[in-house]
């Protein structure tokens, strides 16, 4: 279904570091960066598409987060929801919701929150049961 998602960052470097952290917890790879834009994008290591994006705003105006939007990102189980989520409050991440289960999603959804250095709002989740 989607394409592509772009996050915008004010601080291209502390953005990279933050998310290299997460995508490697997610077993991503990255696809490029490319510091005279800047810009990077990580994928699945069996798929071209989709992509995750981080960079400048292309218009050149600095970026803001908006109400009312999240990126959720698919973890293979719940325990690397936990090291990823883990990874993002020690590279500067701000807590929106620790993981556990979230029952009124459906009675699988392991999930937890948090937001980037420049409070543009995440989720990382698994929808499968518990292996143990």
């Amino acid at each position: 279904m989607l394409s592509h998602v772009f996050v915008g960052v004010t601080d291209f470097e502390r953005a990279f570091s933050f998310y290299a952290s997460i995508m490697n917890e997610l077993g991503l790879k990255l696809r490029f960066r490319d510091d005279t834009r800047p810009w990077a994008g990580w994928q699945s290591p069996d798929a071209p598409r989709p992509l995750f994006l981080v960079g400048t705003p292309y218009d050149g105006q600095a970026a803001t987060t908006g109400n009312g939007q999240m990126v959720a990102l698919m973890a293979a189980d719940r325990a690397t929801v936990d090291r990823t989520h883990a990874a993002a409050l020690a590279g500067g991440g701000v807590c929106e919701g620790p993981p556990g289960l979230r029952p009124h999603y459906h009675p699988d959804y392991y999930g937890a929150y948090f937001r980037d250095p420049d409070g543009n709002k995440l989720c990382i989740c698994c929808h499968t049961p518990s292996t143990s």
